[in-house]
């Protein structure tokens, strides 16, 4: 694949783990690079990629980066959503409040990304969004499940927004990794650790976090996102891994009952 010229991609969450392999990949291919974290200042580059201060819940730090970016580079390309952490508990431990939280990064931040690029893809008549989901947006992890749930809404919101934009020559997809081997954040909800659920809370959670420890590293994602980046009509979605595919090919196929008993057993 010949290398891209005068194509301008903005990675949110690029400081670390797939936002920064992805970042990473697309300077390799020529893109000029915009990638962010909350921790960064304007003017900062890193491994060339130019990195921005942004907070996705808060969408006035979306809007000042977006427009710098257009303002320097007159357009912006490709845009992948990486931002994302966990919280554990049962539903009845977690407070209206903390699932607030996790869906203002985890969803509503990704969709006002997605707005703030979206009037460039128009005008320009060309763009592709890449939000990175997850296997939780199609399985409900118990005592995940508003990070499950988190996924399932940005799931269905990125379907849609994909049959919306199409005339306007703006594609949109996602890739949906299992476990990895990332910095991953998990936060857990304070009833969690005086709760009737602890024990197995702790067991779930604990089960997760091994197959993270033995699965591969972030950049098992490169391999899914080469097949999409340069399609005109690229996949709705991509899932990371050969079992991660069968599972998501099964689900299609099992008995709901057979699915939640397999869930149950393995969490």
């Amino acid at each position: 694949m010949a290398k891209v010229k005068n194509q301008v991609a903005l990675v949110v969450g690029a400081s670390s783990g797939v936002g920064k392999v992805c970042a990473n990949y697309l300077v390799s291919q020529g893109y000029t690079v915009y990638g962010s974290s909350r921790k960064a200042n304007y003017g900062d580059v890193i491994d060339d990629i130019h990195m921005l201060p942004i907070d996705v819940t808060d969408e006035d730090t979306i809007t000042k980066a977006v427009n710098y970016i257009y303002e320097k580079e007159g357009g912006i390309h490709v845009l992948i959503n990486c931002p994302g952490y966990g919280l554990a508990g049962s539903i009845e431990d977690t407070s209206t409040e903390e699932a607030e939280k996790i869906f203002k990064t985890n969803f509503f931040g990704v969709m006002a990304c997605c707005r703030a690029v979206l009037p460039i893809m128009r005008a320009q008549r060309d763009g592709h969004i890449i939000n990175i989901s997850s296997v939780a947006g199609f399985i409900a992890i118990p005592y995940q499940a508003m990070y499950s749930a988190s996924k399932y809404a940005l799931e269905a919101m990125t379907e849609a927004l994909r049959i919306e934009v199409k005339p306007f020559n703006i594609r949109v997809s996602l890739i949906a990794p299992g476990d990895m081997k990332t910095n991953f954040v998990r936060e857990y909800t304070v009833k969690s650790h005086d709760s009737v659920y602890k024990e197995r809370c702790t067991k779930a959670v604990q089960t997760m976090i091994e197959s993270e420890h033995k699965g591969p590293g972030p950049e098992v994602v490169l391999k899914e996102l080469k097949k999409i980046l340069y399609k005109r009509n690229p996949a709705i979605r991509r899932v990371v891994g050969f079992q991660y595919k069968l599972i998501a090919f099964l689900i299609r196929l099992l008995p709901k009952k057979l699915v939640h008993y397999v869930v149950e057993k393995l969490y």
